[in-house]
């Protein structure tokens, strides 16, 4: 029945959640699942090979695209964008409540900065508003 379904209509690609994951991470992933409870050797081996891969993979990938986001919001400070700067931190998609601290920024004597940074754009932010 389901592939009487899947002719009909056609595959629905799974799609990710979070920026960084590109398609060819999640076709791995499914590759990945597929090994996980072989419980030969070779399973063992390939499912540890593959976890290993991805990790890396998606470790880097998302260390590029924070460090992308950054520039973008560091080139808006610099030109005294501040509302654009304020919108991109948004983007990000972290909740108040949740924080923007969750990510543990720290400054070479260990203090953490991101706290202090989000609380600056959006008093930054406000200020330009109040002001125009």
């Amino acid at each position: 029945m389901l592939d009487t379904i899947s002719d009909l209509v056609g595959k629905v690609e799974k799609r990710a959640r979070k920026p960084w994951i590109t398609q060819e991470m999640i076709s791995e992933m499914d590759e990945r699942r597929k090994w996980k409870n072989v419980n030969t050797e070779e399973g063992r081996k390939n499912y540890k090979r593959l976890r290993n891969e991805l990790k890396r993979a998606t470790d880097n990938a998302k260390k590029e695209y924070l460090e992308t986001i950054h520039n973008e919001i560091m080139e808006f400070q610099r030109t005294g964008h501040y509302n654009f700067m304020y919108m991109k931190t948004k983007e990000l998609g972290w909740k108040e409540t949740q924080g923007i601290q969750n990510i543990g920024i720290e400054d070479s004597q260990g203090n953490r900065i991101v706290q202090q940074s989000a609380e600056n754009v959006g008093e930054l932010y406000y200020r330009t508003i109040r002001s125009t």
